[in-house]
């Protein structure tokens, strides 16, 4: 047996409680094991421990698996009737049966031994207030992402100097302004409930001196270009009124360089009462203005213009936890949104998820996390990330012509292995933002920017679209990717055809609950290597997603029974090349 390929902890995603009454058990093995047993019971079932009892457990099959590339992935999940649990699994390949203990293997004759030491794995309690309990309304949720200096100009008068005339094309600068506001997103709100939108992610709207706000001067105050409170609570209350609801941008890894406190310690050095609210290696800097030698400061990347804040100082965190709950309470925001959220302490995650559960239960927190984060989303820090490998797995497949339908089931599954289900069922989903190059600018045409926008919808967590991506807008890297949004092309009806495709896909999606579900069924073999393929099955019904990435056109199977519920360049039983097909099956499982 491949005794190396063999991994299970009782923690995190592999052993977790999906509620008070189940827990969900998950292990890895190779492909060389062909069966999964768990044998488990309770650890007290025949006495106590080390008192010489001789525990026996139940033996249940293991009965789901999903591929990975390398491993198979197993689930299974147990109602332990006294919230206890202890349990050893059975592992069988063609010529072999092991037994998988905490310890290591153990095979058929040493189980034989009387007296042998087992050291089971065990969940010593499920304690209800442990289990990782995510918002509910997330998952309903299709998102719509805002770069507020670029959605829209609502109010001129608010415009800063040197504003530049509204600019549909590329070549837009790191430093230039075109007069977008909170009273313009507030004047779109129409076209984004007719759009199907039900909640909006805005990036930072704090006091700023530049285009993006990711450099924060007064985290108090909204922008003077933006606007003011009352702009801000007008278009949280409008947005509400309309069921979208708001998630803010918080910047709390990092400040400004005219933040306050930081101009305190260029000013007063050491003596400064702020001194130990940022990270300062070295006094003084190279330059009294503040840019440094590396490794003297420590700044979002290297940019000395945004020294990193200390969120090990009991202060630091004290303050920043106050001006989130402020938003929460002031605006009544549904969701807050970190920057940078891997750099922040988990201590402060911590505090800062209680604080604000404590006045909102229901607020969804979102971080920034662009690697694996399993170790922020165990239930008591955030309750999800942006879903950034996702993203780059989707894009790969079509970018990368060598990769095959079976290469995509990889994919997907390793994305929806590394977290909880309850997590994956509110994950973050997008295909572009403000931080990366336009998705219609990675894709070879309209058809396969389609495919991708459609196979977005399909994915179990929440949907996000960036401004601008209901249209296949076009935009390089930042800052190319942060363009001025089209209103006058739009109103004149040219993106028609694809913002009616758009609404197709977010109606599918808020109305069929298998466009959400969580768990694929891929088929066993791939006829056309290019072809996508997965089916979701629930409710009694069989939700089919065919995704035709080949050169060539393919025959798909229908039937009288077979429902099309959306469709891109399918005629009759041919699905054309770089086009998608949704439908439902009529309770028939083809794969």
């Amino acid at each position: 047996m491949e005794f190396a390929s063999v991994y299970h902890r009782t923690v995190d995603n592999y052993c977790y409680m999906l509620d008070e009454n189940q827990l969900i058990i998950n292990l890895k093995t190779g492909y060389d094991v062909k069966e999964v047993n768990i044998v488990y019971g309770d650890p007290f079932a025949n006495g106590i421990l080390g008192g010489g009892e001789e525990w026996n457990g139940d033996k249940a099959n293991v009965p789901f698996k999903k591929r990975l590339k390398y491993q198979l992935w197993w689930t299974t999940t147990i109602k332990p009737a006294f919230k206890r649990l202890k349990y050893y699994f059975e592992l069988v390949t063609d010529t072999e049966r092991w037994y998988y203990f905490e310890d290591g293997f153990v095979s058929e004759e040493q189980m034989q031994i009387k007296g042998r030491s087992r050291q089971c794995f065990t969940m010593p309690w499920m304690n209800p207030i442990d289990a990782n309990k995510v918002p509910e309304w997330v998952n309903d949720t299709v998102w719509y992402q805002i770069f507020p200096e670029r959605f829209c100009n609502g109010d001129p008068s608010l415009d800063p100097e040197n504003t530049k005339e509204w600019k549909y094309e590329g070549g837009v600068g790191h430093h230039d302004f075109y007069g977008g506001d909170l009273k313009g997103m507030t004047d779109k709100l129409d076209y984004l409930k007719d759009l199907g939108i039900t909640g909006i992610y805005t990036t930072p709207i704090n006091e700023s001196p530049s285009n993006h706000k990711y450099d924060t001067t007064d985290y108090e105050k909204i922008d003077h270009n933006f606007g003011d409170d009352e702009t801000m609570k007008k278009f949280v209350e409008e947005a509400h009124n309309r069921g979208i609801r708001v998630m803010l941008d918080a910047v709390f890894n990092h400040s400004g360089y005219f933040f306050k406190p930081w101009q305190d310690v260029l000013e007063h050095g050491r003596e400064s009462r702020y001194f130990d609210w940022f990270m300062i290696n070295e006094w003084p800097l190279s330059d009294k203005r503040g840019a440094a030698k590396k490794g003297q400061l420590y700044t979002f990347a290297f940019f000395d213009s945004m020294p990193k804040l200390n969120t090990n100082n009991p202060a630091v965190r004290e303050y920043l936890i106050g001006v989130a709950c402020g938003w929460v309470r002031k605006y009544d925001v549904d969701g807050i949104r970190m920057d940078v959220a891997n750099e922040v302490s988990h201590v402060f995650c911590k505090e800062l998820r209680k604080a604000l559960k404590a006045i909102k239960p229901d607020i969804y927190l979102l971080g920034e996390i662009w690697h694996d984060a399993m170790p922020w989303l165990r239930g008591d820090e955030y309750d999800s990330v942006m879903n950034y490998p996702l993203a780059g797995s989707m894009k790969d497949f079509f970018l990368d012509k060598s990769l095959t339908g079976e290469d995509f089931e990889f994919m997907i599954n390793r994305c929806y292995t590394n977290y909880m289900q309850q997590t994956n069922d509110v994950l973050f989903n997008m295909l572009d933002s403000h931080d990366t190059i336009r998705l219609r600018n990675v894709t070879s045409g309209l058809d396969e920017y389609n495919c991708l926008f459609a196979l977005l919808f399909t994915m179990p967590g929440s949907t996000c679209i960036y401004y601008g991506t209901e249209i296949g807008m076009e935009g390089g890297f930042d800052p190319d990717c942060r363009r001025c949004m089209p209103w006058t092309d739009i109103e004149q009806g040219k993106y028609n055809e694809q913002i009616s495709m758009t609404k197709q896909l977010i109606k599918l999606r808020k109305e069929e609950p298998l466009m959400r579900e969580r768990n694929f069924h891929f088929p066993a073999d791939y006829e056309n290597p290019r072809v996508i393929q997965f089916q979701k099955i629930g409710w009694g019904e069989t939700l089919e997603v065919v995704v035709n990435s080949s050169d060539n056109d393919i025959e798909i199977i229908q039937d009288e029974d077979s429902k099309i519920m959306f469709s891109r360049r399918l005629e009759g039983d041919v699905l054309h090349a770089n086009g998608v097909c949704i439908r439902y099956l009529s309770n028939k499982q083809n794969i």
